[in-house]
């Protein structure tokens, strides 16, 4: 008698999953943007409403259209809510969604919810809770700070619009503005400058240290200890370091140049800025081809750090480069274990943050060499200007993004995406499940260095 065995169940990975639900978001946003009422002039280009799709969807803010003038106010709405729903996650919505209908949350829906989260174990029900008081809690704020400035240059509606618009876009870390010179018209400006600060560094921190950082002032008024986590302390010190020492730097190097005309407070106000937003914002608030090449190599590495795990933003994040300082660190004083903070961090770890630099450098590589092909009257400099900025979701640009080709704006897509869900989640997306049984060879040396 022939027993038939039974066929196995195909099931979508949590890393598969997630890359599938960008995509379709991808498209019905691109479908969307095709719709007659979404535009004022005619008529876009499917590869436009793609382009437009993918950077709102993955928060980058690379745009090949004024926004403001090309697109209808229902254009607009289609492309806030695609940087909503990819600032903060899709499967955090679909989970949300699941919640809402008194649904019991599945253990494979948890760890597609932890793979948003760059595969931090989390009580999901009420990380869930925090991201959303989080997010509109803060951009709630923003709106209403901006309303107080706009409300003096808009009508009411209006000026509630773009503050709201501008609001979400900053926390997301989307760089989207309704101004088609961004905000370079509000350099000097105190209010608009400290909102956005707040805004855009609050969106990159992370929600898992968003949570921590609430907990230990809740704590603290009640007179209980809590420990800050290694995580934590190592985003913070990241994001301080590289916010006031590149603040710094910008400043020395562009005093007598792109801030020369400026005043004081707003040489400061600029310097700031532009090394807040290339950490996955966008926005920018001085011409950016009036820099020196030494700052534009500066951004470009800033890009490429990008914002912090478990964020609105993109690139190989904080404590990737921090785990990587720290390990250099460590070998150059000579000791074998990597330790901060009175913690030694484990090999695993390390080897992760390497893989992650590795992967990223390598698809910049390969986009960088693509994208020089096929657009060969586009400079050195701008072209890898453009892959970083797309890579690391910021929206950054030296004028390149407009005077694409279609194969070239098909590659920064693909930069894009792969730059938004990261180069481990799509190796685990495209990687085969690991293999049964252990075994190792013997061990043999070959020379490095």
């Amino acid at each position: 008698m022939n027993h038939i065995k039974p066929k196995k169940e195909f099931k979508f990975q949590p890393a598969q999953v997630l890359a599938i639900s960008f995509l379709v978001t991808i498209f019905i946003g691109t479908f969307l943007l095709l719709l007659p009422i979404s535009t004022n002039k005619g008529n876009i280009s499917f590869i436009d409403a793609l382009f437009t799709a993918t950077s709102a969807t993955c928060v980058t803010g690379l745009i090949v259209v004024d926004t403001p003038n090309y697109f209808s106010l229902f254009g607009q709405i289609v492309i806030l809510t695609l940087f909503q729903l990819g600032g903060l996650g899709i499967m955090t919505f679909t989970t949300l969604f699941l919640l809402a209908r008194g649904k019991r949350i599945s253990i494979r829906d948890r760890f597609r919810v932890q793979e948003d989260f760059h595969h931090s174990p989390v009580d999901v029900k009420s990380l869930i809770r925090d991201i959303f008081i989080f997010t509109f809690t803060f951009e709630f704020i923003g709106t209403i700070l901006l309303f107080i400035r706009w409300n003096k240059n808009f009508p009411f509606g209006k000026a509630l619009y773009i503050s709201l618009f501008h609001s979400i876009s900053a926390f997301c870390n989307a760089g989207f503005s309704l101004f088609s010179d961004s905000l370079t018209q509000y350099k000097d400006e105190w209010l608009i400058n400290l909102v956005f600060f707040f805004l855009i560094i609050c969106g990159g921190l992370g929600f898992l240290v968003l949570r921590e950082i609430k907990n230990y002032f809740f704590n603290f008024k009640r007179r209980k200890k809590i420990k800050i986590s290694l995580h934590t302390k190592l985003v913070l010190i990241m994001t301080l370091t590289l916010i006031l020492v590149g603040a710094c730097f910008f400043f020395i190097m562009e005093n007598n140049s792109a801030l020369k005309a400026l005043s004081w407070h707003g040489k400061i106000f600029a310097s700031f800025f532009q090394v807040i937003t290339p950490r996955t914002a966008g926005f920018n608030t001085i011409d950016l081809t009036t820099l020196n090449k030494a700052t534009i190599l500066f951004l470009i590495g800033l890009m490429f750090i990008g914002a912090s795990p478990g964020s609105t933003g993109g690139g190989v994040k904080t404590t990737t480069v921090g785990v990587i300082f720290f390990f250099l660190k460590s070998k150059i004083i000579g000791r074998e274990s990597v330790n901060l903070f009175y913690r030694t961090l484990p090999q695993e770890v390390i080897t992760k943050a390497f893989t992650v630099v590795s992967l990223a450098l390598g698809i910049i590589f390969l986009s960088s060499f693509a994208l020089f092909i096929v657009e060969s009257s586009v400079s050195f400099e701008n072209a890898l200007f453009e892959v970083f900025s797309a890579f690391g979701t910021v929206g950054l640009s030296l004028g390149t993004t407009s005077h694409l080709s279609n194969l070239g704006k098909v590659f920064i897509i693909i930069t894009m995406y792969v730059g938004r869900i990261g180069p481990l989640t799509l190796l685990y997306a495209l990687g085969r499940e690991k293999a049964k049984g252990k075994f190792e060879y013997i061990e043999e040396k070959v020379m490095i260095g």
